[in-house]
C-alpha cells in the first residue's frame, strides 16, 4: 500500500535527520522540557535511545535551520511563534528557517495545544534552545580561526570575526559546531531584548503561503490508498446505545462497503466514541447516504428527559438559595444585613458550542501491532493513548501525525474521532477516514456548560460596596471523567470565580449542584466565560445604582495596588499553572486596563436615548484585557457598532499574531453573546447547523480595534483572555443605550440583531 504525501513529518532523529537533509552531518539540538539544559544529539547515530530528546533544532551544511514545533497550529500562528523564538537568540535568518510538526510524543511533555499557554510555558525553553545553538556555532568559529570564542560574534546567519572582518555561514560551521560541548544553562548568555530580531516584531505566519495556496493539510483532506470513509449515526442522547438497526437499504446504496455498530453508551463517556452506527463507504457521499438509509432504534437513557431549558431555569432556583461556601473574607451576612442599600441580580448562559469551520476528522491504518493516525487534533498525546488503549496497543505503539486544524477551540482536545477511526480502521483492515459533517460537530460535541449565577451587594452610606456575596452552578467537566460529579471543580472556579480581585472586605463565594446530561468540555477561556459575564455585569449594575461612571466605579471597587491571594482554606487557586509569587493576580495591571479601556468609550453618549458604551475588564489565562464596546438600539433591534480591546499581554512575542487573537477572540465572544445556544430537548440537541446555530456574520461584525499595552512581563496568554469581557461590554452598552439589562444569553432571546 502506498502513502500519499500527507505532509506530516516525523520528530524521530532519524527522520529528523532525513527531513532535514543534513545526512550524516550537522548540528543538532535538543531540550527536555524537564530541565534547562540542552542536550548533544549525535547526528551520526540511527537509533532512538532513551535520551533521544525531544525538541530539536538543526543546522544542515546547506544553511537551513529546522525548528520543531511540537505544539497543533490550528490558525493561531504557534508554528511561527515558538520557532521564531529559537531563531531570534540562535541569530538565524527566519528565510532559512523550516519549520517541522512534532508527532505525538511523552518527551515533548503535554504537547495539549490549550490553555493559551505555549508561549508562556515555553518562552525561556525556546530561548535557552537557540543561545546554545548560537553559542556552540561561535565556538565552531573560534576553532576554526584560532581566535577566542568572545572575538565571534552571531549574525544573520553567519559568525564574524570583528577584528579580521572574516564571516562565516552557519552551514559551514554545522558539523564543526557539532563537536563542540554543550553550554552550561547557566552559562548561557541570553540576548539583549535591545537586540531582538524577531521577539515582538511582526513576523508573517510561516504556514500562510500553503494555507492561502490549498496546500496546507488539514484533517479533512488526508487520503490514503485503499481508504473507505466513514459517516456515523450517533446515539442522540447521552448513555444510549442501538438496540437495533435495519441495514437492508444502507447496503443497497452504490459505494457502501460495511455497516458497524459502535458500542459506545459507557457512562462517564470519557473519549470513548459515542453509540452509533457507522456507514463505511469507498466515498464520502456513498457514506452519507448510506446513513441516511439507516433504520435505527436506540435504548432508553436516564438522560432523554433533559431539557436545557427547565435545566438552566432549575439552576437559577438553585443559586438563589445558600450554597456550599468556598472561599469566605469578613463576614458577609453581618454586612449584608446592615448595608444602606442591597442589590441582588441571577445571570445564566445556556449550553455552547465551538462549532470550528472544520468539523473533527481523523484517518487511521492499523495491523496486529500498530497504528497510525492522521487527525486535526489539538492533544496528539491524548490521541495517542486512548487509541492504544482501545486497540489494546502500548502508546508507543501508535503514531499520531498532527495535519492543520481548521479551528479547535477546544472541541479537539478531545480524541473521540480519532478512537472511531482506530476502531474502525482494525475491524476493516484497511485505511478508514471518519468524516463529521457539520451537524455531526454541533449535535454531539462536548459543551460549554449551561450555567447560573446569583449575586448580591450590600452599599454604605458612602455608596462603597461593603458585602459581596456570589454563587454559580454549571455541570462540571469533571463529569466527563467521574461519575456523580454534581459541583464545579477548584480549577473551573480559579477561571474568574474564586479570584475576584474586587477590595471588597466582606465577600462570599459559594457554589450550588449542578448534575451533568451531555458531555461537557473545555471551551475557549472556559469558565471564565460566565465567570466574566456576571461578575461585570453586576458591577455595572451597581455603578448605576451607585451614580458613578463605570470605570471609575470599577477602579473603585479595584481598590489599591495590590497582588491579590486568591488561596484561602481548603481552597487552592490554580493560576493557570503558574506561581502566584511569579505572576500575581496584580491591580495595578488590571487597573491600568480600566484606564486605557475607558479613554476609548465616550460615556457622555449613555444617556438612554439609543447609543451607549459598555465596559468590561477582565483577568485570565495570566493576562488582562479590557473590552469597550458602542451599541446602537432602535426600538428592538441592536446593533453592535464598535469594539476596542485593550490587552495586557506581557510581552507579545509576535504582535501582528496577537492582534489577530484578539479580533478573533472577540468576534467569537461576539456570537456566542448574541445569538450563541445550544437547546437540548428530550436528551438530544436540537441545533444542526449554521442556520440554528449561527456565527456572526461578516454585515454583523462591528468596527474591531485592538490596543496592546507595553509591558516588561513574561509573555502571557492571547489565544483566551479576549473572550470573556465582550459579553458584558455588549449587555452592558445596551442597558447604557436603552435601559434594558439583559441578564441571559444570547442577546438574540430580548431583541433582534441588525
Amino acid at each position: 500500500m502506498r502513502k500519499q504525501d500527507t505532509n506530516i513529518t516525523v520528530v524521530s532523529r532519524r527522520k529528523f535527520l532525513q527531513l532535514a537533509g543534513i545526512g550524516s552531518g550537522g548540528l543538532i539540538l535538543g531540550s527536555g522540557f524537564t530541565g534547562t539544559q540542552p542536550v548533544w544529539a549525535d547526528a551520526n547515530s540511527s537509533s532512538d535511545s532513551e535520551h533521544t530528546l525531544n525538541l530539536f533544532v538543526s543546522v544542515a551544511p546547506d544553511n537551513t535551520v529546522s525548528i520543531v514545533c511540537h505544539r497543533s497550529e490550528m490558525g493561531q500562528g504557534i508554528r511561527t511563534g515558538l520557532p521564531q523564538i529559537v531563531a531570534d537568540e540562535m541569530e538565524a535568518d527566519w528565510e532559512k528557517v523550516n519549520v517541522v510538526q512534532g508527532l505525538a510524543d511523552k518527551r515533548y511533555g503535554s504537547q495539549n495545544t490549550d490553555g493559551s499557554r505555549s508561549i508562556r510555558n515555553f518562552y525561556h525553553t525556546m530561548r535557552t534552545m537557540g543561545a546554545s545553538a548560537r553559542h556552540m556555532l561561535e565556538a565552531a568559529a573560534a576553532q576554526l580561526w584560532t581566535v577566542p570564542v568572545a572575538s565571534c560574534q552571531a549574525l544573520q546567519h553567519r559568525v564574524h570575526h570583528k577584528d579580521s572582518g572574516r564571516s562565516i555561514s552557519f552551514g559551514e560551521l554545522a558539523e564543526l559546531a557539532a563537536s563542540q560541548p554543550v553550554p552550561e544553562a547557566s552559562a548561557l548568555k541570553l540576548k539583549s531584548s535591545d537586540d531582538f530580531n524577531y521577539i515582538g516584531k511582526p513576523v508573517a505566519t510561516y504556514d500562510t503561503p500553503n494555507m492561502v495556496m490549498g496546500k496546507g493539510q488539514y484533517g479533512q483532506d488526508v487520503q490514503l490508498d485503499n481508504m473507505l470513509i466513514a459517516s456515523i449515526e450517533r446515539a442522540p442522547v447521552l448513555g444510549s446505545s442501538v438496540a437495533s438497526v435495519k441495514q437492508d437499504k444502507a447496503r443497497a446504496v452504490k459505494g457502501v462497503v460495511a455497516i458497524e455498530t459502535m458500542d459506545g453508551g459507557q457512562l462517564p463517556p470519557l473519549f470513548h466514541p459515542l453509540a452509533g452506527v457507522a456507514v463505511l463507504a469507498t466515498n464520502t457521499w456513498a457514506a452519507l447516504q448510506g446513513r441516511k438509509a439507516l433504520e435505527i432504534s436506540w435504548s432508553d437513557s436516564t438522560h432523554e428527559t433533559h431539557n436545557s431549558a427547565e435545566y438552566i431555569d432549575t439552576l437559577k432556583q438553585r443559586v438563589t438559595q445558600p450554597g456550599k461556601t468556598v472561599t469566605t473574607y469578613g463576614d458577609t451576612d453581618t454586612e449584608l444585613a446592615k448595608s444602606e442599600r442591597r442589590h441582588s441580580a441571577v445571570y445564566s448562559v445556556p449550553y455552547l458550542t465551538h462549532a470550528a469551520m472544520e468539523p473533527p476528522s481523523a484517518t487511521a491504518v492499523v495491523d496486529e501491532n500498530s497504528c497510525e493516525i492522521w487527525a486535526c487534533t489539538q492533544t496528539p498525546q491524548s490521541a495517542q493513548q486512548n487509541v492504544a488503549k482501545a486497540l489494546g496497543l502500548k502508546p508507543e505503539q501508535v503514531k499520531v501525525n498532527v495535519t492543520f486544524l481548521g479551528g479547535g477551540f477546544g472541541r479537539k482536545s478531545k480524541p473521540d474521532f480519532a478512537v472511531e477511526a482506530a476502531v474502525l480502521a482494525r475491524k476493516m483492515q484497511r485505511p478508514v477516514k471518519v468524516v463529521w459533517s457539520r451537524e455531526d460537530d454541533i449535535r454531539h460535541s462536548y459543551y460549554h456548560a449551561a450555567s447560573a449565577a446569583y449575586f448580591e451587594a450590600g452599599l454604605n452610606s458612602d455608596g462603597l460596596v461593603s458585602a459581596w456575596r456570589q454563587r454559580t452552578a454549571f455541570p462540571s467537566i469533571s463529569g466527563t471523567f467521574s461519575a456523580g460529579v454534581d459541583r464545579p471543580s477548584a480549577g473551573e472556579l480559579s477561571l474568574g470565580f474564586a479570584d475576584l480581585a474586587y477590595d471588597i472586605p466582606n465577600r462570599t463565594c459559594e457554589t450550588a449542584v449542578a448534575e451533568y446530561h451531555t458531555r461537557i468540555g473545555w471551551m475557549r477561556s472556559v469558565a471564565n466565560i460566565q465567570n466574566a459575564f456576571g461578575i461585570c455585569s453586576f458591577a455595572d449594575e451597581l455603578a448605576h445604582l451607585s451614580g458613578q461612571a463605570p470605570d471609575a466605579f470599577l477602579l473603585e471597587l479595584i481598590g489599591k495596588d495590590r497582588h491579590v491571594n486568591p488561596n484561602q482554606g481548603d481552597f487552592k487557586y490554580g493560576n493557570y499553572g503558574a506561581k502566584l509569587k511569579d505572576s500575581p493576580v496584580d491591580t495595578a495591571r488590571l487597573k491600568r486596563v480600566v484606564k486605557e479601556t475607558a479613554a476609548k468609550a465616550d460615556f457622555s453618549l449613555n444617556n438612554g436615548k439609543g447609543e451607549g458604551w459598555g465596559i468590561a475588564v477582565h483577568r485570565s489565562f495570566l493576562s488582562y484585557v479590557g473590552i469597550a464596546t458602542r451599541v446602537e438600539v432602535q426600538g428592538d433591534k441592536l446593533r453592535v457598532a464598535e469594539m476596542h480591546c485593550v490587552a495586557d499581554v506581557g510581552l507579545a512575542v509576535n504582535p501582528d499574531r496577537v492582534n489577530a487573537q484578539m479580533e478573533g477572540a472577540m468576534i467569537f465572544g461576539l456570537s456566542l453573546a448574541l445569538m450563541g445556544e445550544v437547546t437540548m430537548e428530550n436528551g438530544a440537541v436540537k441545533n444542526s447547523n449554521f442556520h440554528d446555530y449561527p456565527l456572526l456574520r461578516m454585515q454583523q461584525c462591528p468596527e474591531l480595534h485592538v490596543h496592546l499595552l507595553t509591558s516588561d512581563q513574561p509573555p502571557a496568554g492571547v489565544g483566551e483572555p479576549g473572550v470573556p469581557p465582550v459579553a458584558p461590554s455588549i449587555t452592558n452598552a445596551i442597558y447604557a443605550a436603552c435601559g434594558e439589562r439583559i441578564r441571559d444569553l444570547p442577546v438574540n432571546k430580548h431583541m433582534s440583531l441588525a
